[in-house]
């Protein structure tokens, strides 16, 4: 059953329009939350006046940041720093330049300053949203309104406006990555140097359910019960309680369906810890539901990076170094430094390089905070890398294709360590190139181009290999319990928010004990269940959960076989396809069968034991890199700047697929988000106030489906070794590469009008500013607007 594509079996309930959604939950007596938000992106607060609000219809409570103090909780911390990728008894950076690493924790309400457009100052609770709504409007915030600094750069020069006064020049750490020394040594003696800079645009997280969230508190026992879509339950219900200041054990948290997560509802949101404490205070639940508006201006925004790349190379093409300034843009709190460690780990890809070379900045910015984004940092890696090779190549007047070829790692150096101490275990990553290559039909492409000019339109076709190096959260744990009734439970700490884990997780379960697919039910997202585990980011569930789950499997099965010998009075018992059975076959027992026996009896071990079960845990790295090779191609209409995409060539590697069916449909998702960064997800924030200027989808242009080109897609499978089911992982196979090959593409079609690096995203409106100069304003750089 494993490699089987298998439609998603929780597909009809939710195209039927059977799921739940935290909006679609109510409560007896419930009330409704409004968040007032600052209109400034930087200002202190002097006063705030709630009186006439608290005295309007309806209104149960006007709630400020004094409030939550005074009452005793604690602002949010947020574990910016994560375990690191090989050791998880460590920190991922630990050893900063200055010997210095901010993280600020975070009040759920703005206390003395606001520092980013869209930051909550007030929470009004009343028995309507509408009502709430009309109150909010009633406060008055007398601010103080500061200069403001929206880009990583400008913020991080002297003089800028400070945010916080423990992050002098809004730095919030700075950490050497690799050898320096060494890299710039080798650039010293290399035939070419090639520098370029890249600003990898913010993206907006554009999940199809809007975030909600449902607060109870039960007095009587002391408990608090949060309610709301996230990517993991555990790691919520351990934040929200430490705020609260209660014990994790008096802290629920509930997760029904989600609609969409892609990094961004793995960290805790304020709203969420503020419901709980305003149900804790009115003594009623509390519900809030956030529109599209609000989520511009509140949700976690992804990428935003702006990365300074020197590449040195021999006169044949051979990649001798490379030496990096990396800039991350955290927004005005620090909630993750994910993107910046899993990208300075990759920079050398799937290539032999030498020596490399990252500085790691962090720094904070009046904008919304930054947290991962599908992918978080390798696809930001990967554009750099595939840029700078297609430069070098036409520096160096050798074929693109050539210039990977001669520097690939090749199969006889596995297991090989990269220059930031990743070990590849597996990957033939000149094969997939040259299978992406050929499916692309890329010899045939000269011929498709001079076709194109002809019709008036410029044609281009662009490369990229990949890699990924998927870390995430370190525990997981998975139990099985057999019912008589006919049902495997199965309860994870993953959290699907459309990976189709019901389906897959049952093929493995299925696989292991050789029983019907839909004896499996899975059960997630809630806490009174769901004892550990790490939510689903960064390609981990498959790849944890199916090693857990063969290990349960053999534990259950051993558990079994005690009682299956009381119950068939048989020493030896075979099993397969659900049933133990005697040498000569005339006894047999399913698994529930005996699950039944144990149940009446006990096990013979232990006859207080009344249940067939079994637990794996882990805590850990099961280390995995998913690889593969894309190839773009596109026109681009002179009159108009449009692009169109022609056809996607992805060659993905994510080890052995447990539903191929599955792993297409995440590259498709995946792609998408990768043409709408590339191409016109654009996120324009005034450079002098901090106002958003594209905060509603009539502005921000997410990908139509019309927009996703005809695809090719194939896998090939080159198993890991590092788990018992040799997967690697194929959430993220789409996007990591997707923005290289469409620049490498727009690139190629542009290479007789520019050889300057072409803004992200590459909009209508900034192509043809390229391709018409005379025509612009000759007062601001070409094709840059006027505002990030």
């Amino acid at each position: 059953m494993i490699g089987q594509p298998i439609p998603r079996l929780e597909d009809r309930r939710l195209v039927l329009g059977r799921g739940c959604y935290t909006d679609d939950l109510n409560e007896p007596g419930q009330a409704y939350a409004v968040f007032l938000r600052s209109p400034h992106a930087h200002a202190r607060i002097l006063a705030i006046d709630t009186g006439a609000a608290k005295g309007a219809p309806g209104v149960l409570a006007v709630l400020t940041a004094a409030d939550y103090l005074e009452a005793g909780c604690k602002p949010i911390r947020h574990a910016a720093n994560p375990p690191d990728a090989n050791d998880v008894s460590q920190p991922w950076f630990r050893n900063t330049v200055d010997g210095f690493l901010f993280q600020n924790p975070q009040l759920p309400l703005a206390h003395d300053k606001v520092r980013h457009v869209g930051e909550a100052v007030v929470m009004v609770v009343a028995e309507s949203a509408a009502q709430a709504r009309d109150a909010a409007e009633m406060v008055q915030v007398d601010y103080e309104v500061l200069d403001a600094v929206v880009q990583a750069d400008a913020a991080a020069r002297d003089g800028a406006p400070q945010l916080w006064d423990d992050a002098p020049n809004n730095i919030a750490f700075r950490e050497q990555c690799g050898d320096r020394e060494a890299a710039r040594a080798m650039l010293a003696r290399a035939d070419l140097r090639v520098s370029r800079e890249f600003r990898i645009s913010r993206v907006v997280n554009c999940q199809m359910e809007p975030r909600a969230a449902l607060g109870l508190y039960d007095a009587a026992h002391g408990r608090y019960t949060l309610i709301s879509g996230s990517q993991g339950v555990i790691r919520l219900r351990l934040t929200l309680a430490e705020a609260l200041g209660a014990a994790p054990d008096r802290v629920r948290v509930v997760c029904p369906d989600v609609g969409g997560g892609f990094g961004a509802r793995t960290a805790i949101y304020i709203e969420q810890v503020a419901v709980v404490w305003a149900a804790r205070v009115i003594g009623r639940p509390v519900k809030w539901t956030g529109d599209r508006s609000e989520a511009f201006v509140s949700d976690y925004q992804g990428r935003d990076q702006v990365i300074r790349a020197t590449m040195g190379l021999s006169r044949d093409g051979r990649v001798l170094a490379l030496d990096y300034e990396w800039l991350g843009n955290l927004g005005a709190h620090t909630v993750a430094f994910v993107s910046m460690g899993n990208g300075s780990r990759v920079v050398s890809s799937v290539y032999d390089i030498p020596a490399s070379s990252v500085l790691v900045t962090a720094v904070l910015t009046n904008t919304v905070p930054t947290a991962p984004y599908r992918g978080a940092g390798r696809p930001e890696a990967m554009h750099v890398i595939e840029r700078m090779l297609d430069i070098a190549a036409r520096e160096l007047s050798i074929d693109r294709i050539e210039i990977r070829r001669r520097n690939l790692v090749k199969p006889g150096q596995l297991p090989y360590r990269n220059p930031m101490g990743l070990t590849y275990d597996s990957g033939d990553f000149e094969g997939n190139m040259d299978r992406a290559v050929a499916l692309s039909e890329w010899d045939g492409f000269e011929a498709r181009r001079r076709e194109a000019r002809a019709r008036g339109r410029l044609r281009g076709i662009g490369a990229a290999n990949y890699i990924e190096s998927p870390v995430g959260a370190a525990r997981e744990r998975v139990e099985i319990t057999v019912l008589p009734a006919g049902i495997i439970d199965l309860v994870s700490g993953t959290q699907s928010q459309g990976q189709g884990h019901a389906t897959t997780f049952a093929q493995v379960l299925a696989s292991q004990l050789g029983i019907p697919l839909d004896s499996v039910r899975l059960r997630t997202g809630d806490t009174e269940f769901v004892t550990a585990g790490g939510g689903t980011h960064s390609d981990r569930s498959m790849r944890l959960v199916g090693t857990l789950l063969v290990e349960a499997a053999v534990q259950l099965i051993e558990t079994g076989r005690q009682a299956a010998r009381e119950l068939l009075a048989a020493e030896q018992l075979s099993f397969e396809h659900g049933a133990y059975a005697t040498p000569d076959g005339t006894r047999r027992a399913t698994l529930f069968e005996v699950a039944t026996h144990i149940a009446a009896a006990g096990l013979p071990a232990d006859r207080s034991i009344r249940t067939l079960a079994a637990a794996a845990d882990f805590t850990g790295r099961i280390p995995a890199y998913p690889t593969g090779a894309a190839v773009c191609e596109l026109e681009i209409d002179p009159e108009t700047g449009e692009v169109e995409l022609l056809n996607y060539t992805s060659v993905d590697d994510v080890g052995r697929p447990v539903n191929p069916l599955v792993v297409e449909g995440q590259v498709h998702g995946g792609l998408a988000q990768g043409i709408g960064q590339a191409l016109s997800e654009a996120y324009y924030v005034d450079q002098e106030s901090g106002q958003v200027l594209s905060g509603s989808y009539m502005d921000y242009g997410v990908p139509r489906a019309g927009a996703v080109p005809p695809l090719r897609i194939e896998m090939t499978e080159s198993p890991t070794r590092g788990n018992p089911l040799g997967i690697k992982g194929g959430g993220e196979s789409g996007i990591t590469p997707a923005t290289a090959a469409i620049f490498n593409a727009l690139a190629d079609a542009l290479r007789d009008v520019t050889a300057e690096e072409i803004p992200m995203p590459a909009t209508s409106a900034v192509l043809w500013e390229i391709l018409n100069p005379a025509a612009c304003d000759p007062s601001r750089p070409i094709a840059q607007p006027p505002y990030r």
